[in-house]
């Protein structure tokens, strides 16, 4: 009996193991089932792991656009940067005559060490690790020149290999630095430990165009093996990178150079917080130059201030801003320069007396007088009488300050034009209680240079994809509105005369004879920031410089501010702008060297285009110019100088003719502008080695112009 109530037992117990097999076995098929139809379990993608695990994808990364001065000059470039790695798996190594890992490591720490500039321990740090297929150096490896790879590859080490990649270069160093900022590199990891590496703007034109310099990457993607490698023989997929877009700025690298001279003579033998000068082309409002001191040299990113003074920091200006309160009485029609008032000091309604820098005054005094004296009673005078707080404020915004100007640099700031009170409202009309950029005011000066028409400022030429060659943005001549009359504007300009030109007004320590330079000077105090008021002492002040050179068919606007001169010394201010206008001037050709015979008579260049070549040559030859005629053609299709430039007896007039044997002329004694100008009308690239005036040339004069013929001029300053 027992023993068939066991064999009923094992019945039943097989039976429940059947049942739990066939449903196990269900619901693996079911999960089985699963995993074949869907694409995600547990929120895992598992095509994408698949692929993840069977697949690579190898970035190729964009090159970064360069960045180039007005004349061709390379301000920011790539070049090559090298990544140390040493294999250290011996499954590299199929010869043992021909190791391809490192054998010797104690050997290669002591050959690797003094030129990495680590100690031997720390390289064999790296070299000991287990289990892994290669190493590098950490950041003693990183970012090596051409130099030290080749000091590397010459001690022939088994092993030790190198990774190309590009990082940025500057190769002027500290030029120009807070218009074309920087770039770096920034690493980065992904959740696998893959090391990903891009260059990124931080400041400057590098910052403000870095989508448009840095391109797309590109990339490959292939079929790999378990240890990554590709297999051979299967697909791949890829996509090249586009190259970044070259950027020319309008920035002129010989006047930068003569400002960053003068910047630097300047904290030689100066002492101050910091000095600014920025430069326009009157004519367009192209930047030409823009720097400060301190500076840095992107290379090296030694950053004392990560602001751009010119764009970036505003501050109160002082007495330049009567240059436009002066413009603001004159456009109300309410001026007359003979008008006078009593200088020395003014007491507002509530008690505030406010005076002039000669606080004993100059008695009673005309209007005219009191600019170039910067009278600030003059002004309170002025507003008193005529102005009113919302008329000036309007004006003044009219003029595009409390606002950005659009100039292509990052943080620009807009100041600010705030006064309600009267003690507030006169401040204002002289600068103080305000705050403004240098390049607001730049932007505002365009108006006396252009007939009262104010433009916009601008720093990029163009920009040009270097692909094709052809330009894909042209920056260019802008006008923002018509803020003065022609009345208005020649009267201040007669007034900055004056202020510069006269003896004894405030500007005459700017005066250079002969070169009809115009400005207003300024003088604003530091504001207190712990009392509210202003600080007292000798040095606590700001000292600014609004310039227009030459005053008659001007060239440049020079704008410029220095912060704590020692003593309040105004010496080192003037030395700049005046070094600058003498250099300046050589390079335009307008310097008091090349008309100061008064018997030279001035003309206005006609347009000799579609003329015929000899009946051309000998009326300017009557007039007294030395020409010279390009090509043997018989008609005249281009002409250097242009139509409308000023010129005297003597000058040198090219004429440039229908001709298919054109021969290159010879241009020593040009400044370099000049030349470059001549040169480029004739399809000849142009290098230029110095500053100022060509004194050779490396092709001689008479040689046949060839398409792409490039020439060298040397240049040197005429003094």
């Amino acid at each position: 009996m027992r023993k068939k109530k066991r064999t009923r037992n094992n019945i039943k117990y097989s039976k429940i193991f059947i049942f739990v097999s066939l449903f196990l076995f269900a619901l693996m098929l079911v999960r089985v089932t699963q995993l074949a139809l869907s694409e995600e379990i547990d929120d895992t993608n598992l095509q994408a792991l698949a692929k993840k695990r069977t697949t690579k994808t190898d970035i190729i990364k964009a090159e970064r656009g360069n960045i180039y001065s007005s004349d061709n000059e390379v301000l920011a470039q790539n070049v090559s940067s090298y990544k140390l790695i040493a294999y250290l798996s011996p499954s590299r190594t199929t010869d043992e005559d021909n190791p391809q890992h490192v054998v010797d490591k104690e050997k290669t720490a002591k050959e690797l060490a003094p030129i990495l500039g680590i100690s031997e321990e720390e390289i064999l740090g790296y070299l000991n690790k287990e289990g892994i297929y290669q190493t590098e150096f950490g950041s003693a490896g990183k970012g090596l020149s051409e130099l030290t790879k080749e000091q590397i590859e010459k001690l022939n080490l088994p092993g030790i290999d190198f990774e190309e990649s590009l990082k940025r270069y500057y190769p002027k160093g500290d030029f120009a630095s807070y218009v074309l900022g920087y770039a770096k590199e920034e690493t980065t990891v992904d959740q696998d430990g893959n090391e990903e590496t891009n260059m990124e703007g931080e400041m400057g034109i590098e910052k403000y165009y870095d989508s448009t310099l840095k391109g797309e990457d590109g990339y490959v993607t292939y079929q790999k093996d378990l240890r990554g490698y590709k297999i051979a023989g299967t697909n791949e997929i890829s996509k090249d990178a586009s190259r970044g877009k070259d950027i020319y700025l309008t920035i002129n690298s010989s006047i930068q150079f003569f400002v960053e001279q003068a910047l630097s003579e300047a904290e030689a033998n100066y002492n101050y917080e910091w000095f600014t000068i920025m430069i326009a082309d009157a004519k367009t409002g192209a930047i030409l130059a823009s720097s400060t001191s301190p500076s840095f040299d992107p290379n090296v990113r030694n950053i004392t201030n990560y602001l751009d003074m010119n764009v970036s920091s505003p501050y109160e200006p002082g007495s330049t801003m009567k240059i436009f309160t002066y413009m603001c009485a004159m456009e109300q029609g309410v001026y007359n320069g003979n008008e006078t008032y009593h200088s020395g000091t003014y007491v507002t309604t509530d008690g505030t007396e406010i005076g002039d820098w000669n606080r004993a005054g100059w008695g009673d005094i005309t209007f005219d007088r009191g600019f170039a004296l910067s009278s600030n009673v003059g002004v309170i005078n002025l507003i008193d009488r005529y102005l009113s707080a919302d008329v000036l404020r309007s004006y003044f915004k009219k003029l595009g300050f409390s606002k950005k100007t659009g100039i292509e640099l990052p943080n620009e700031s807009e100041g600010k034009i705030d006064f309600k009170y009267e003690t507030e409202i006169f401040n204002a009309g002289f600068g103080q209680g305000i705050t403004t950029t240098p390049i607001q005011n730049i932007q505002a000066l365009t108006s006396l240079t252009n007939g009262g028409v104010m433009l916009k400022p601008y720093l990029v030429e163009r920009i040009v994809d270097p692909d094709t060659g052809e330009a894909v943005y042209e920056g260019e001549r802008t006008e923002v509105d018509t803020v003065a009359s022609e009345t208005t504007v020649n009267k201040i300009k007669d007034l900055m005369w004056d202020t510069v030109n006269t003896s004894g007004m405030t500007g005459a320590g700017y005066r250079l004879d002969g070169y009809n330079l115009i400005g207003k000077t300024g003088t604003a105090q530091i504001a207190d920031e712990n009392s509210g008021g202003y600080l007292t002492g000798e040095s606590d002040i700001i000292s600014s410089f609004a310039g227009i050179y030459p005053k008659d068919d001007p060239k440049v606007i020079i704008y410029a501010s220095v912060k704590r001169p020692e003593g309040g010394n105004q010496r080192v201010i003037w030395t700049a702008i005046k070094d600058i206008v003498v250099n300046i001037s050589k390079y335009y050709g307008t310097d008091p060297s090349s008309t100061e015979d008064n018997s030279l008579e001035e003309y206005s260049l006609s347009s000799y285009k579609n003329k015929d070549v000899n009946n051309s040559k000998a009326e300017l030859e009557s007039m007294g110019m030395s020409v010279t005629v390009v090509g043997d053609g018989t008609d005249v299709i281009n002409q250097y100088p242009i139509k409308g430039e000023k010129v005297t007896s003597g000058t040198k007039v090219f004429l440039i003719t229908n001709s298919s044997n054109m021969t290159l002329p010879d241009v020593t004694g040009l400044s370099s502008k000049q030349a470059e100008d001549l040169l480029r009308l004739l399809g000849v690239n142009v290098k230029l080695e110095g500053n100022g005036y060509v004194t050779a040339q490396s092709v001689g004069a008479g040689t046949p112009i060839t398409a792409g013929m490039e020439v060298t001029l040397a240049l040197s300053p005429k003094f």
